[in-house]
């Protein structure tokens, strides 16, 4: 599983970074209650993903710290799952993090590295780092996992468009990285990339395609093309939904020979993350605030879900 849950911060205010509206005395008014009604609305997004089998591992962004992940992870009852977490403060301005929880008994880590995304031109600029986490699935295959919050659209699409290709450039030497270390590594990348799977950084740059018609080993697919012809997709923008969220694959993650086979990649919609869009039509999802209006709500986007069956187990 992968969620973006929009601005889960707890309500200290940090003096090294831009926190100052999710505090009690802050625009928002963010306070304890606030932060824990919060909590709960995450873990019942994350039990209803699983049904009676939570996910093995859930990519988060949007965290403040790992101060918030383990209020998440020891809530009853999600903290029957055991979940434990991999995380490092990134330099967001606004402090929020992209993070890892797994389940133990399923996903044994051996390794993990913070990359950060930096612009030589621009030594000012700072963006949330690409977490990688490598570990054996179930004792079984080794996993390379990326979880991305890639630069937003904020100040226009195309002005803040290179700072995605940038992204993508760094995400892409890491998996070259990883193919010279390994042979045919088995990769995830999944995130909000802040963009859809036709654009530039992520089909041209990152070069993920839709299907699997070359014979290059280090070709990366993109399961989430098809979402793209979804009425509902993982983020809504005014009258426009887009599919920011995503799974990306390695060639090597459909190899015959894995203990596991893939099902499924889908976007999670239940009726409970979705409300009427009284001003542009259909339905939208159900965020935490309005404007500066709260209004008990979940996130600004919906949650994705890359369902496997294990196999010879």
């Amino acid at each position: 599983m992968f969620y973006n849950t929009e601005n889960f911060f707890d309500c200290v205010n940090d003096s090294l970074t831009n926190d100052d509206e999710f505090t009690p005395e802050g625009d928002r008014r963010w306070n304890q209650g606030r932060m824990h009604a919060k909590e709960e609305r995450l873990a019942k997004v994350i039990l209803a993903a699983g049904k009676w089998n939570p996910p093995v591992f859930v990519g988060l962004c949007e965290i403040e710290n790992l101060k918030v992940l383990e209020l998440l992870t020891n809530l009853a009852p999600l903290n029957k799952c055991h979940y434990k977490i991999v995380q490092k403060d990134s330099p967001d301005e606004r402090g929020i993090d992209v993070a890892f929880i797994y389940r133990p008994e399923l996903f044994q880590p051996f390794d993990y590295q913070a990359i950060p995304v930096c612009d030589k031109s621009d030594k000012s600029f700072k963006t949330r780092d690409i977490l990688r986490v490598s570990g054996l699935l179930h004792g079984h295959d080794t996993l390379h996992i990326f979880v991305n919050h890639w630069p937003s659209r904020f100040g226009g699409i195309m002005e803040s468009a290179r700072y995605r290709k940038l992204a993508a450039e760094t995400l892409k030497k890491a998996i070259h990285e990883l193919r010279i270390k390994y042979q045919d590594p088995k990769i995830i990348c999944t995130g909000d990339f802040n963009d859809n799977p036709d654009d530039v950084s992520l089909s041209e740059v990152l070069g993920a395609s839709e299907n699997d018609n070359s014979d290059r080993a280090d070709k990366m697919i993109n399961l989430s093309y098809e979402w793209l012809s979804k009425p509902v997709k993982t983020i809504k923008n005014q009258y426009a939904w887009e599919v920011f969220d995503q799974w990306i694959v390695s060639k090597s993650f459909f190899e015959s020979n894995n203990g596991y086979k893939l099902t499924k990649a889908e976007i999670f919609d239940p009726d409970f993350l979705l409300e009427p869009d009284l001003k542009f039509g259909g339905v939208k999802p159900r965020r935490t605030y309005i404007g500066y209006k709260y209004q008990e709500g979940f996130s600004d986007h919906l949650p994705i879900l890359l369902r496997v069956q294990l196999l010879n187990h």
